[in-house]
């Protein structure tokens, strides 16, 4: 079996869609198979860097959005048929899905759907993607919940298979911290304490702007000299939650640290006193299990997919409800008085054990027997 791994709409490898890409090519199993990536020639080094068994074809298509669609439409045919692949995995989903697939296409879905095209203001555009999709007569679902909202929006089930994304815990594992009052990573000096959440900076969906109100609660019935570091690129409606942040009373407090190296995300989780993360509308939640692998307590929002990804692994909230968010972060930072160390650390040992679950060999092989599978 031959099978191509599309790489376009993966941010050049900064996106999560760019990690799951960089994650499932170092853990290919042993099957025999040829794997060939393609994408942005730019992209060249980006996934494939120190695997010579792994073959990359650069197209010299603009980087922009556009481009890459009209690429879809009108050279992905003749490509397909030139490299001969018998299957071609989509990990970026609906958006660069072409008209006519050539190769068995299995499509990798990381969101919500049904919540992408109810906020979408492109009609025309989203009645093709579902056209598409319903189409595609493989679909990989990266959780039951992502799985679900698939079937309601008309996607068989059979069609569907659930492969939930790994962890890397080469990566993300407990970094040993000194006593310092700060942690520094290049190029942030970042003072402990601090509240860690990381995800792209968007509103409404990533829910920032409740969890900003919630920390002003904090701060204010507790006197804590915690920070909240949010990590993130910005996305949507960054600029509200900017705002936001600028006209809050405890702004002095609150770092944005725009776009945060994934390399670096298991140092400024272990340095962190706690993970809070009020995502409203998370088909995977991967930072949850990242921030637990590193040894840190989590509480999260009880909606989406949170609840299934993290299991008993983590404190949850209703995200809506700010004061519901800082009653969970007051259980889970470590307090003066000590009175909740034991729920820290019983939070932190069921974390470490449910991530073990989530690895990105099984997510590999899986994907790979389900690649087989579809074929015959």
């Amino acid at each position: 079996m031959k099978v191509g791994i599309n790489t376009f709409g993966c941010d050049h490898g900064r996106s999560g869609i760019g990690s799951y890409i960089h994650s499932l090519v170092r853990n290919l199993p042993d099957s025999g198979h040829t794997v060939e990536l393609f994408g942005p020639e730019l992209d060249r080094f980006t996934y494939n860097s120190g695997l010579d068994s792994v073959e990359y074809s650069g197209l010299a298509v603009s980087d922009s959005i556009l481009a890459e669609r009209s690429w879809h439409l009108t050279g992905y045919p003749s490509f397909v048929r030139k490299r001969k692949f018998d299957a071609v995995l989509f990990p970026a989903g609906i958006r660069l899905l072409p008209l006519k697939f050539e190769a068995t296409p299995v499509v990798v879905i990381q969101e919500i759907l049904s919540d992408v095209y109810r906020n979408s203001d492109q009609g025309l555009l989203t009645g093709l993607f579902k056209m598409q999709l319903k189409k595609v007569p493989s679909v990989i679902a990266a959780s039951g919940f992502i799985r679900d909202d698939l079937v309601r929006l008309g996607i068989p089930e059979s069609r569907i298979r659930v492969i939930y994304n790994g962890i890397d815990t080469g990566l993300f594992y407990p970094h040993p911290q000194s006593n310092n009052e700060a942690v520094l990573i290049h190029p942030f000096s970042i003072r402990r304490p601090y509240i860690i959440y990381a995800s792209r900076v968007a509103y409404p969906t990533k829910c920032h702007v409740e969890l900003i109100r919630a920390f002003e609660i904090f701060k204010k019935r507790t006197g804590a000299s915690h920070r909240l570091v949010i990590a993130g690129a910005d996305g949507s409606n960054a600029e509200i939650v900017h705002r936001e942040v600028i006209k809050s009373p405890v702004s002095s407090d609150i770092l944005l640290t725009g776009y945060f190296p994934h390399q670096s995300l298991p140092e400024l989780y272990s340095a962190a006193d706690a993970c809070v993360f009020p995502a409203a509308s998370e088909g995977v939640g991967l930072p949850v299990l990242e921030a637990m692998a590193c040894g840190i307590p989590v509480a999260c929002a009880s909606s989406g997919a949170l609840p299934e990804m993290a299991g008993d692994g983590a404190l949850f909230f209703d995200q809506a409800d700010p004061d519901a968010i800082a009653d969970a972060i007051s259980r889970i930072v470590r307090l003066p008085s000590g009175e909740n160390d034991t729920f820290r650390a019983d939070l932190v040992k069921r974390g470490m054990a449910w991530v073990s679950r989530f690895s990105w060999e099984r997510c590999a092989r899986d994907t790979f027997a389900y690649m087989t599978e579809v074929l015959g």
